[in-house]
């Protein structure tokens, strides 16, 4: 083959001007063929656009026995001339000169056909399924929303600050945390009183992966002004519901002087951000969802972005669900933690708008919210979208000693003195909250279940690859 090189298929696609009537290079993996005795049509994706590129064989060129191994899954390197098509369903295509194949895929064991698959067969099949057009636009959603989440920060002068993964504190109170231990556990030390004997296991002490790197992040942010971390945290709950998974990646900015308002004004800001980043960067995946598999999908982002968000005190909120007639599978009452049909009644029909939920009551929220004046409500700040209900947790922290130490003790949390360091010298007012990425791109993608938009996701009895 000629020293050719290679251009990607969305370049080619996106503009194909400066390409026409030349010999280009392209390489990837057979989605389709096509034809009959006289020509060949294959259909090649090399990842880096949902559309495949159309490949013309002329058999009077290649023989059939060139082409028997270019088949669904096979993997091949094409130079020849970019034309405008002929045929329709593509505007471009290339009249194939030479052909290399690199991988060969048995059209009789290989798993994705033309055919199409239901997600629960993909999700058995998490290796390959990247290889679709469904999740492969899936998977550059994700990566654009990561990188609009390092930019935007980037550009508001935050710091990036890596939280550790092992810690022995444990964020939320809740225990929900995978043991990380090198202790034999066929044969488990223990102390005098029969308790296991954490002194000898590698850390000195039970150590688990983190639920949470926001502790942690407060310490970056009394001495960085703002940070933000963006991380793998791991929840050991068992729950099957497509909204959870034991391994997830959270967004957590943690911002010195800020206070509650602050932070409502910077989480609007943030989702819009990306949201935005997405349907501008991400318009023909976005397009592709939206009509093979949720067609509301761009009218719910731009619902998000095109409209303020409400900001609505908890007691409030449960005065319009209470009035509001409807009958809920959970009741609704002061003090209770809102399940997701009660937040998507409030955001999709009576406010249709994005709603930030403030003011919660202090037994339904963790320890380190800042208290209200009441004494009965917290500083919390939950950010609720449609189809998704709640998909920004935060807080103003409580910078206050005396008040911080009383919730840790009325907890019972131990190994809790190096953060409450961070008010014992030189203390601020600060917030933060939490984004789950896998939320995020559940939402831009309009997807049903969260397994769908992480690689390779985690959860009760599953732990494949």
């Amino acid at each position: 083959m000629q020293d050719i090189r290679r251009t990607m298929v969305a370049r080619l696609m996106a503009d194909p001007a400066p390409y026409l009537g030349k010999t280009v290079d392209v390489k990837g993996w057979v989605r389709s063929r096509r034809g009959n005795k006289y020509v060949q049509f294959v259909a090649l994706n090399d990842g880096s656009s949902v559309k495949s590129l159309q490949i013309v064989f002329d058999l009077a060129k290649f023989s059939d026995d060139d082409l028997r191994l270019v088949t669904t899954g096979a993997s091949i390197h094409v130079q020849g001339t970019l034309v405008e098509s002929q045929g329709k369903g593509q505007s471009v295509e290339i009249q194939a000169e030479e052909l290399q194949v690199y991988g060969t895929a048995d059209p009789d064991t290989y798993p994705l056909q033309k055919k199409g698959h239901s997600l629960e067969f993909l999700r058995e099949k998490a290796h390959l399924r990247p290889r679709t057009n469904f999740f492969s636009a899936v998977l550059r959603v994700r990566h654009a929303l990561a990188f609009a989440v390092h930019k935007f920060f980037n550009d508001k002068g935050f710091y990036y600050f890596h939280t550790p993964l092992i810690t022995a504190s444990d964020c939320e109170g809740a225990g929900a945390q995978f043991q990380v231990t090198t202790l034999p556990l066929n044969d488990l030390p223990t102390d005098k009183e029969g308790k296991i004997d954490y002194s000898k296991d590698f850390f000195g002490k039970m150590a688990s992966l983190t639920v949470s790197g926001q502790l942690e992040g407060e310490l970056g942010a009394t001495a960085l002004g703002c940070i933000y971390t963006f991380g793998p945290t791991f929840r050991a709950e068992n729950s099957n519901t497509p909204r959870h998974l034991s391994e997830f990646w959270m967004i957590e900015p943690e911002m010195a002087f800020y206070e509650i308002q602050d932070n409502m004004d910077l989480a609007e800001e943030f989702i819009k951000y990306c949201i935005n980043y997405a349907l501008e960067h991400c318009k023909d995946d976005i397009e592709f969802l939206a009509e093979h598999f949720d067609k509301e999908l761009p009218e719910r982002l731009k619902f998000v972005v095109e409209n303020d968000f409400v900001r609505l005190p908890y007691t409030e909120g449960i005065r319009i669900l209470e009035e509001s007639g409807k009958k809920f599978e959970f009741p609704v009452y002061w003090g209770v933690d809102l399940a997701s049909e009660h937040e998507r009644y409030l955001v999709e029909e009576h406010f249709r708008k994005p709603v930030i939920l403030t003011d919660y009551p202090k037994e339904i929220k963790a320890f380190y919210m800042k208290l209200n004046e009441d004494g009965k409500t917290v500083r919390a700040m939950d950010v609720l979208f449609p189809k998704i209900g709640e998909i920004i947790g935060g807080s103003q922290r409580e910078e206050d000693f005396e008040k911080l130490q009383g919730r840790i003790n009325e907890m019972g949390l131990e190994g809790m003195e190096w953060y409450l360091d961070t008010r014992r010298f030189g203390s601020v007012p600060h917030s933060g909250f939490g984004l789950g990425f896998e939320r995020l791109v559940l939402f831009v993608t309009g997807m049903q279940n969260i397994r769908d938009v992480i690689p390779f996701p985690r959860y009760p009895k599953n732990c494949e690859y």
